[in-house]
């Protein structure tokens, strides 16, 4: 292989299209463009969304639901999460230095989701009713 016989693929490289540069090259006059119309001249263009002055989709539609702000400070664990834990005592920073709830979190609750097998202790934790159960079945407790 020298320097000066290197090429591209095959079929990588493809001419550029010039329009507007005569009959012959078919895509001259309107230049692909069409007849008339913002669409066919310099610079006329719209914003998506845009729909020619008719009341758009996105503001016909009702708006609905709410996402409430307070999401970002409330975290849960399952129970399979505690039982990988090789801790005997849980709490919020302990939690929060395992990476298991983020650093903003302020309440975590336990939820029943997976298998618990050994005694925890939850140190200001909150738990659904299930996790409660299954968590002093396993001989832990919830304060």
């Amino acid at each position: 292989m020298e320097l000066n016989s290197i090429q591209p693929a095959a079929g990588a490289k493809h001419a550029k299209r010039r329009v507007g540069r005569g009959i012959g090259s078919g895509l001259g006059k309107t230049a692909g463009r069409g007849h008339k119309g913002q669409k066919s001249r310099a610079g006329g263009y719209h914003k998506v969304g845009f729909e020619g002055g008719q009341m758009p989709l996105q503001r016909r539609l009702p708006k609905r639901g709410f996402k409430s702000h307070q999401l970002k400070f409330n975290g849960e664990i399952t129970l399979g999460a505690l039982n990988k834990l090789d801790v005997a005592e849980v709490d919020l920073l302990t939690l929060k230095q395992l990476g298991l709830v983020g650093q903003l979190v302020k309440t975590v609750k336990v939820i029943k989701s997976g298998e618990l097998s050994k005694a925890i202790k939850l140190n200001g934790i909150n738990a659904t009713a299930g996790a409660k159960a299954a968590i002093e079945a396993a001989g832990g407790t919830v304060a």
